[in-house]
């Protein structure tokens, strides 16, 4: 049986967890008793399982790219502001 990644399974909710655990349990066990077929069916379920958790992923890669470029906006503006500043002449 294929696992997600960490961070997926970490943003799986208990009761989705609960149930991949179960059906990576039975997978296996299909596995060894060599039933590829059947456990097939039992990867494409996972598979179906982990689609919300992984967009909850993306979603939160999303907010960190937008959090990161406010940040950066913030400097350059800052910047501005300070050459801005530089570029006046102090009154004698």
């Amino acid at each position: 049986m294929r696992h997600c990644s960490v961070q997926v399974r970490g943003l799986l909710t208990r009761e989705e967890l609960d149930r991949y655990n179960a059906l990576i349990e039975v997978g296996s066990y299909l596995e060894d008793q060599t039933r590829y077929d059947l456990a097939y069916n039992i990867q494409k379920e996972i598979d179906i399982l982990i689609l919300p958790a992984i967009e909850r992923l993306k979603d939160k890669g999303r907010a960190r790219d937008r959090a990161t470029a406010e940040y950066l906006e913030s400097l350059r503006d800052g910047d501005e502001d300070k050459a801005d500043e530089d570029d006046k002449e102090p009154s004698a």
